[in-house]
């Protein structure tokens, strides 16, 4: 009886263990896309802080179905740079293009106020500025570049995969690096991640870094730093516009890194 109880012990915790996870994933997938899943339970405290590990997940799933439209409009005999335009238009419908909101609020908000308050101000108004303008457009323009080159090779599925997923990454360690810049916004709401599910998503992160070259290793490493000071010098912290833009110009570097790769 008793070896009984213990074996139901066991199986109802491995089964509270895997329900816990599985709504971590939904937690990550509600945050970062809009893909059509069920709804997850936000009930406990900081309970999206727990879901960081899962962020290269669904980067991995919003790019994988990118790249799959890709590919099929490569076989469909479009060009690599229309192709690319496909791919493009597919990850911003299916996250709602809020990575790119991200970076034009930070473009607008560091460059267009003089002090903290004024910045963060800034970034909170639904309105693009030039600053923002410019900035989409060379991420856009770049991003497209650089597919262009790696839609015409082998191993694009990789390639975009592996871009969204280091990226999303990388946001995870500028969570945990800063603190919340204000105290509201999605970011405070999160909170700052726990080391355990830190560690699960950089080093997924850095998995895939490392298969797709040192130069992705090296151009993320670089472009993550790079968002982190900026962001500590601009406002002291990160907010979700920062993570945001993180996950843009990090992207942006390892589809530049790969494509440089490719083409020397």
């Amino acid at each position: 009886m008793g070896d009984q109880k213990g074996e139901d012990d066991g199986v109802t915790a491995k089964n509270d263990i895997f329900s816990a996870r599985w709504n971590e994933l939904l937690m990550a997938f509600s945050l970062l896309t809009r893909l059509p899943l069920p709804q997850p339970d936000w009930e406990g405290d900081k309970p999206a802080a727990r879901a960081v590990w899962a962020y290269p997940i669904a980067g991995a799933s919003v790019a994988l179905l990118a790249a799959l439209v890709g590919a099929f409009a490569l076989i469909i005999g479009l060009s690599a740079p229309l192709a690319a335009i496909c791919v493009l238009f597919v990850g911003i419908m299916t996250t709602g293009a809020m990575h790119e909101d991200g970076l034009a609020d930070c473009a607008d908000g560091f460059w267009g106020g003089w002090d903290t308050a004024r910045r963060l101000e800034i970034m909170k108004d639904s309105r693009i500025g030039a600053y923002g303008v410019i900035a989409l457009g060379l991420s856009l323009l770049g991003r497209w570049a650089a597919l262009s080159e790696i839609l015409a090779a082998d191993g694009y599925i990789f390639a975009i995969c592996a871009a969204a997923i280091v990226s999303r990454g990388a946001m995870v360690g500028v969570m945990v690096l800063l603190p919340p810049a204000r105290q509201d916004g999605l970011s405070h709401t999160t909170g700052r991640p726990e080391i355990d599910t830190t560690v699960v998503a950089i080093g997924l992160a850095t998995a895939f870094a490392l298969f797709a070259g040192f130069g992705a290793v090296l151009f993320a490493g670089l472009a993550t730093a790079g968002c982190f000071y900026l962001a500590r010098a601009k406002i002291g912290g990160q907010t979700g516009d920062v993570l945001g833009a993180t996950q843009q110009i990090v992207e942006l570097a390892v589809l530049v890194s790969i494509a440089s790769s490719l083409s020397s």
